[in-house]
């Protein structure tokens, strides 16, 4: 049976036939698939309004208690379940609707020199970054390694599924997935931003000689439409990490000339091109001294080197510091809040600043993203606002009534005092102690493994776009670089871009990037014995 939906959004009318093979029955999901994904901010579990749609006609039902809801109503998409056989319309509000500009990382720092043998003939050369939740592409001039033009956007596979399992899951259950989602990347994504920034440099693509492209292993499988299925189950198997090399045509890209795509060889399933690109940029590969390469995201990647040895491990942060899964966090995008600060005066009374992107007012933010929630960690620990356990001190909490309500899961604090909508709660900090603690034992173990103090580290270089925007001595004080100072710490921005753009300048560059790849030891954490008591340690606040 078949269900049809009538949908408004800002953007017009259309209608979803919910008759096709395996779509989902879930109402959040539904709309994903058929290119209309929400605003699931709290990972679907009904702890936000970001899903929020409101039912004009026909009826829903509830995913938890099975109940049938009739229109007309406002419900959360990730709550309900569309019924077949049925029809209903939908008014999707924009506020809903994934349709945030991200705040994409495409500036990197190179720590090291390259050569003058281009890896494609020609004038210019695409380099490319594909991440999870946002793809950035630079068009670089070939002989000058100038960069003429950036272009970054959503990566469309988001409209399929938020997150790399969630992308491996559905190749595994419904082959056919595989190349929906290489068509998602290659003609929705990279096509259209190559084709954005010839245009904003006057360049004809016929003058462009190739496209170098790092990723993550699940990103790079996708690109290539190869199946990443082995990714998803122990013991967790890449089908290739090895360089590959193919062309624009047989990606799929539509309406240009036909360019060879070089895709940067990987490390591990869950360390990929992107790391070794990183490595490569930073020059970690050439230090003896203890150093360490760190990129937090939903994935945290982590690298040391000690004399002649490599160590990488993956450990599994969560998407907290993303903003997904709490009650108000979001993507680092124009509007939200990217710095708190958290004082308390002579009288205990708490005091609060807000920074958002952009400088928008805090009261009409959409939402909170991780640098913020780290700053609010450290300082609301350091001020007593909150206790080791991340729970709000209950004495600060009643002396402070305006700023706190009580929820069923604990305390709320509202920033601004009620002035803005939003608020950080105690499962919130849970979520985010987790993600911390997820990081700080990776670190730990791969210092232990050489017997390394933080004191000892020379360098620790923080990539990716999220260290970008961390206020680094409060990413210290709340334990997520747990032991450092920040004078060790350096952010080099999107290193995984870096190592593309020298790939495409010097095509050696590819065989110290197989060098790379046969010299590090990959670290499973969930083989090591220390791993879940260190966890356990970095749990709480210091």
């Amino acid at each position: 049976m078949s269900a049809t939906l009538h949908l408004s959004t800002l953007h017009g009318s259309q209608t979803v036939h919910a008759n096709t093979p395996g779509d989902p029955t879930g109402l959040a999901d539904l709309l994903a698939r058929h290119g209309l994904p929400l605003n699931t901010r709290c990972c679907k579990r009904g702890l936000c309004k970001g899903c929020a749609v409101r039912l004009e006609t026909g009826a829903v039902r509830d995913s938890g208690t099975g109940q049938i809801l009739a229109a007309p109503g406002e419900h959360l998409a990730c709550r309900v379940d569309w019924i077949p056989g049925t029809e209903a319309s939908l008014v999707i509000p924009s506020r809903s609707l994934l349709a945030h500009r991200p705040s994409v990382a495409d500036e990197f720092r190179i720590r090291v020199p390259v050569g003058d043998d281009p890896l494609f003939p020609g004038e210019f050369g695409f380099a490319v970054d594909i991440g999870t939740t946002t793809v950035a592409l630079i068009l670089v001039e070939l002989a000058s390694g100038r960069i003429v033009a950036r272009a970054s956007d959503f990566n469309q596979q988001i409209r399929l599924g938020d997150d790399v399992l969630t992308r491996i899951n559905l190749c595994s259950s419904q082959p056919e997935m595989i190349a929906r989602l290489q068509t998602a990347i290659c003609r929705d994504t990279i096509l259209p931003l190559a084709c954005d920034a010839c245009r904003k440099a006057g360049i004809a693509m016929e003058r462009v000689g190739g496209m170098s492209v790092a990723a993550n292993s699940t990103m790079l499988h996708l690109l290539l439409g190869i199946d990443p299925s082995p990714m998803g189950i122990a013991p967790f198997t890449p089908r290739f990490l090895e360089r590959q090399m193919s062309s624009t045509s047989a990606l799929g890209f539509c309406g240009i000339p036909d360019l060879p795509v070089h895709a940067l060889p990987g490390l591990a399933a869950y360390v990929g091109a992107d790391i070794a690109a990183g490595i490569f940029a930073t020059g970690l590969h050439y230090e003896s001294e203890p150093m360490l390469f760190v990129d937090v995201g939903t994935n945290g990647e982590i690298v040391l080197v000690k004399g002649d040895r490599l160590y990488a491990c993956a450990t599994a942060a969560g998407p907290a510091f993303e903003g997904s899964g709490l009650s108000h966090g979001m993507r680092a995008t124009e509007g939200a809040v990217e710095a708190i600060a958290v004082t308390r005066d002579s009288t205990g009374r708490i005091l609060l600043a807000v920074q958002t992107i952009g400088g928008g007012p805090p009261a009409q933010s959409p939402g909170i993203c991780g640098s913020a929630y780290i700053d609010f960690l450290a300082q609301a620990r350091s001020s007593g606002v909150l206790r080791e356990n991340g729970r709000f001190d209950p004495i600060v909490v009643k002396s402070n009534p305006e700023l706190f309500c009580h929820t069923e899961h604990g305390f709320a604090m509202r920033l601004n005092g009620g002035e803005s909508p939003l608020s950080i709660t105690e499962p919130d900090i849970a979520l985010l102690l987790q993600a911390k603690a997820a990081i700080a034992a990776g670190i730990q173990t791969l210092l232990d493994l050489e017997g390394v103090q933080p004191s000892q580290v020379r360098k620790v270089f923080l990539a990716g776009g999220f260290g970008m925007h961390l206020n680094i001595p409060r990413a210290i004080a709340c334990g997520l670089l747990p032991g450092f100072d920040p004078a060790q710490v350096e952010t080099v921005g999107n290193t995984s871009l870096g190592g593309a753009y020298l790939a495409l300048l010097d095509r050696t560059v590819l065989d110290e990037l197989d060098r790379i790849r046969e010299r590090t030891q990959i670290v499973e954490l969930n083989l090591d014995p220390g791993f879940e008591d260190r966890y356990i340690d970095h749990l709480s606040l210091p």
